[in-house]
């Protein structure tokens, strides 16, 4: 099990609001949902680039057909 770390950060309080009806209706804890946002949002950080990457490959190696396609 990974080890949990205390940390101190800043929340607009709208977005707190919302934080703790979700938790309330869900049965989950704070630290959970935030810790599952943070990874979510870190993975699809990184496969930006990775499918930016290959959407310009495709691009590229059909842009002939693309072009004809766009006439």
């Amino acid at each position: 099990m990974a080890k949990n770390v205390k940390i101190a950060t800043q929340i607009e309080e709208k977005v707190l609001k919302d934080l703790k009806k979700f938790v309330a209706a869900n049965d989950q804890s704070i630290s959970h949902v935030i810790t599952v946002a943070v990874a979510e949002y870190i993975d699809r950080a990184r496969l930006r680039p990775i499918f930016r990457r290959s959407m310009e490959e495709v691009l590229d190696e059909h842009s002939e057909l693309l072009d004809r396609l766009a006439k």
